[in-house]
């Protein structure tokens, strides 16, 4: 399998000598460009294409229309992150998408539900937490003062809930290890020996 996978990778060097290599996401002096090479001049519509991706040294913007109408390129240090509502929104999005893809995985056909289906749903609940939570202030004046409704639901915590719910959303390889012990050998495992190994696996990046 790894050799039929890397098999294709001398065709690169046929395909794009290293000397007349030319990408769109650099700068032409980063790389050689064909207009310097006699025989392999540079085609017109290429240099269209390549126009709108090489930027300014000073615009951060998008070469991309739709993503540099939506997507600022500053940042509004006024908006509150670590509220109250990211962390209930985005600790429950977490548990419950974990908790659901491992459940369907023991399924024939598992049915597996991402972290968008949590990103599309904590919107209005986001939203109504905004309108409906206290905004009283807690321990005024000490040092930790906080409060339950810091303003509007902003962007800011709709990407941290999206993380949340992104790192429950797979499952637990070591779950494999758990099952087919029970299952095909048919051991007995407490659920502390498993937690432990779930934990150790998770660690160690397996």
């Amino acid at each position: 399998m790894l050799l039929g996978e890397v098999a294709w990778l001398p065709l690169l060097f046929l395909t794009f000598p290293d000397s007349n290599f030319q990408t769109p996401n650099f700068p032409p002096h980063l790389t050689h460009s064909h207009n310097t090479h006699p025989h392999h001049p540079h085609p017109p519509m290429e240099q269209d294409l390549r126009a709108p991706l090489i930027q300014h040294p000073h615009n951060d913007n998008s070469p991309i229309k739709q993503v540099a109408l939506t997507v600022p390129t500053t940042d509004d240090p006024s908006l509150p992150v670590l509220t109250f509502r990211m962390w209930v929104l985005g600790t429950f999005s977490c548990v419950l998408l974990s908790f659901l893809n491992q459940f369907f995985w023991y399924r024939t056909e598992p049915l597996s539900i991402t972290a968008i289906s949590a990103q599309i749903a904590v919107v209005p609940l986001g939203q109504l937490m905004a309108a409906k939570v206290t905004d009283r202030v807690f321990f005024k004046g000490s040092w930790c003062e906080f409060t339950m409704n810091p303003g509007p639901f902003n962007v800011k915590e709709h990407v941290l809930i999206t993380i949340f719910a992104n790192s429950g959303a797979g499952t637990v390889y070591a779950i494999h290890v758990v099952t087919g012990v029970k299952i095909f050998y048919k051991q007995h495992m407490s659920f502390f020996v498993s937690l432990i190994v779930v934990i150790t696996t998770q660690v160690n990046l397996f």
